[in-house]
């Protein structure tokens, strides 16, 4: 627990009205998507930039835990104290769009910024932001860096490291550091601000961000194809690539996955299929959207597909989309408890990753439905277990161990855009070897050799 004397010191930086420690705040801020729950002894929004090195010099002096938050919209359990400590959040003060050069087409933004807020104001320049998480609505720019978030775009346009130019950010001692620039190329140094990038607050906090704009392609267009069996479905995937054509996304949803949200919604799914494909291209011509359709429509009847439809308007499209956006919450129909890995490999390597899973599901009979962002190789795998079951919870965990080694052994990862956090740590030994792990760990020293910054995460 943080004494009395540290938290009048801590008030002394922020003022007394940004900092917490009252049952309702602590609640809210102890957990995440995870549904797990650890409860830090305080809340603290700082101001700007110099409140943030003030807190991490007080904190780094006196041992205190410092957990940075976003949203709390992560998967893994990155943004929870699970020690105890101060909770570090931004949405209060630091949420602003600082710029949108337009000249350089590049935008400046403190960590709160939503990333929807930042996707609107670009467009409102007739600029680009794409990447789109599912949490894009909620999530912040801040949080998006430090777990380096996809989303359905990831297949054409790239994730948040893509995008990301430059960093300011603050060392555990206080010290205030720039990462990168706001030019197109810059080769001199270390590149920290990629370091950075994905390392879900455990080396130093964000306080600004630099990122890359595009410019908007003024149309899209969204094709829908239905497949008898998942492996057909997913050939389709990677040979849609492989000749030349790359949408902007192209999602699946398994057998299970349709299933579910036909029961749900009764949207007039077809329920005996093997999977479905979702596609979007766009382009600067609508002749360059037809070609890439045409394109699409041949290599997806190539691999079995035997209904291809394509939206005429926006609303058409909207409703093709609609199965994607909703089997999350519809696959709660299999299980209370959902065990949700966000596995990656090569494209070409995605029907066997699927017979894998599938495979698994029986051995441990359990229901596994999987959707996901194929374009990109990044499978949602869903373990469905009864919650209440202590013993069904541990089958799930089992069958979670083996759908990793699955997709390391088939040349992927543990995860494309949750992180590592609390949940996936245990499994990192299976992803890389003891000296990669040390090197982890010589990194987080170097940076927090007193191991203030949201430890317990990553397994390190």
């Amino acid at each position: 627990m943080i004494d009395a004397q540290h938290i009048k010191a801590l008030r002394d930086i922020v003022g007394s009205e940004n900092i917490y420690t009252d049952k309702a705040h602590l609640i809210a801020y102890s957990y995440d998507a995870t549904r797990n729950k650890f409860q830090p002894d305080a809340v603290l929004f700082p101001r700007d930039e110099k409140d943030v090195s003030e807190i991490l010099r007080y904190c780094n002096k006196e041992g205190i835990i410092i957990v940075p938050r976003g949203a709390g919209s992560g998967f893994t359990g990155g943004s929870l104290s699970v020690k105890g400590g101060i909770i570090l959040a931004f949405e209060k003060h630091m949420n602003k769009i600082l710029e949108i050069d337009m000249d350089n087409m590049v935008a400046v933004v403190q960590p709160g910024v939503i990333n929807m807020e930042l996707q609107k104001a670009a467009e409102v320049k007739g600029l680009f932001y794409p990447p789109d998480p599912a949490s894009e609505e909620h999530s912040t720019i801040g949080g998006n860096v430090s777990e380096n978030a996809g989303g359905m775009r990831a297949a054409k346009y790239g994730i948040t490291k893509d995008y990301v130019m430059a960093l300011r950010a603050v060392l555990p001692n206080g010290d205030i550091i720039r990462a990168g620039k706001r030019t197109i190329k810059d080769v001199a140094g270390y590149n920290i601000a990629g370091i950075l990038i994905a390392s879900e607050g455990t080396l130093a906090v964000i306080t600004e961000i630099t990122v890359k704009l595009i410019a908007k392609p003024k149309f899209t267009k969204t094709a829908f194809g239905v497949f008898p069996s998942v492996r057909d479905a997913m050939s389709a995937v990677y040979k849609t690539f492989s000749k030349g054509i790359t949408p902007v996304a192209m999602e699946f949803l398994d057998n299970l996955s349709i299933r579910a949200v036909e029961e749900r919604f009764h949207k007039g799914l077809p329920k005996d299929a093997g999977a479905i494909l979702i596609a979007d291209v766009d382009a600067d011509a609508p002749n360059l959207l037809d070609e890439q359709m045409q394109k699409i429509d041949e290599v997806f009847k190539e691999n079995g597909c035997n209904d291809f439809k394509i939206a005429k308007n926006a609303d058409e499209a909207k409703d093709l989309w609609f199965a994607r956006r909703n089997c999350s919450q519809s696959i709660t129909i299999y299980g209370s408890k959902k065990l949700n890995e966000d596995i990656t490999v090569p494209r070409s390597k995605l029907p066997e990753l699927l017979e894998e899973i599938e495979k698994i599901a029986k051995k441990y009979t359990v229901l596994v439905p999987c959707f996901g962002h194929t374009g990109d190789g990044n499978v949602h795998a869903n373990v469905m277990v009864d919650g209440s079951s202590k013993e069904q919870v541990e089958i799930g965990h089992k069958a979670i161990e083996e759908i990793f080694k699955a997709a390391i052994e088939l040349g992927g990862t543990l995860s494309g855009e949750h992180g590592i956090g609390i949940s996936k740590a245990p499994f990192m030994h299976l992803a890389f070897s003891e000296a990669e792990m040390e090197l982890f760990r010589a990194i987080k020293k170097a940076f927090d050799p007193n191991n203030i910054l949201n430890p317990y995460k990553m397994g390190i």
